[in-house]
């Protein structure tokens, strides 16, 4: 699963000079750096100018959806530093249906090994079409329960933070387990989770009740009721 620099305009940049040594002698030379063809690329806003894009076009056809992962955090107040791909939710019924919203679009849709997705290409970024979270599918519930909110000035359905959390939580397994990624995560969303639900949901399992504890030790979240 899957699961953020602030943006600037893109301006040109100004002729820099850069201190270096000649070669003949010790005195220092002045010379000016040949100037770049363009600024870095703004990956995170590309990715958001992606989601906005997918989920623009999703509205329109009428299709139930949420975004999710990263730029689902960012919607909900967290960082802006994006480094993976957007991520929507789907019912599983209408992977068929959404993939023809996205042909007709003129974008190309890929159906990789795993069975859970589908995947495609937007604004030069990585778009992931999910109808599976955490190895449980995406369910009318999950949908109903998703906040309307701004993504980039761009309104449309988020998933709840305790969806979100619950997602990013039940994907570890010991062959998963980077608990650094979903750390400012929690942080960032923690007073809008239901935590209970989330513990209800998987804390029986080894690697999410580790990092239930953590977040607990760290005092990111109150312990479970009756544990010191």
């Amino acid at each position: 699963m899957t699961h953020n620099g602030e943006d600037t305009a893109p301006l040109r940049r100004p002729e820099v000079t850069e201190l270096r040594l000649a070669s003949d002698g010790p005195e220092p030379q002045l010379q000016t750096a040949p100037e770049p063809s363009e600024l870095p690329h703004d990956r995170s806003q590309a990715i958001l100018e992606a989601a906005k894009q997918i989920g623009a076009l999703l509205k329109r056809a009428g299709h139930p959806f949420a975004l999710a992962g990263s730029v689902a955090v960012y919607a909900h107040g967290g960082s802006r530093y994006l480094q993976h791909d957007a991520d929507f939710a789907i019912l599983p019924d209408d992977a068929e249906a959404v993939a023809a919203t996205l042909r007709e679009a003129g974008l190309e849709v890929r159906v990789p090994p795993e069975d859970w997705l589908l995947k495609t290409t937007c604004h030069g970024q990585n778009v992931d079409i999910i109808f599976a979270l955490a190895h449980q599918p995406v369910t009318r519930a999950m949908l109903d329960r998703a906040h309307i909110l701004p993504v980039d000035s761009v309104l449309m359905p988020v998933l709840c933070p305790t969806d979100l959390i619950h997602s990013l939580i039940s994907a570890f397994s010991e062959h998963y387990c980077d608990f650094g990624s979903v750390l400012p995560v929690a942080r960032a969303v923690r007073e809008k989770v239901d935590w209970d639900a989330v513990r209800r949901a998987c804390g029986d399992q080894p690697m999410p009740a580790a990092f239930l504890f953590l977040l607990e030790r760290l005092h990111v979240i109150d312990a479970q009721e009756g544990q010191p």
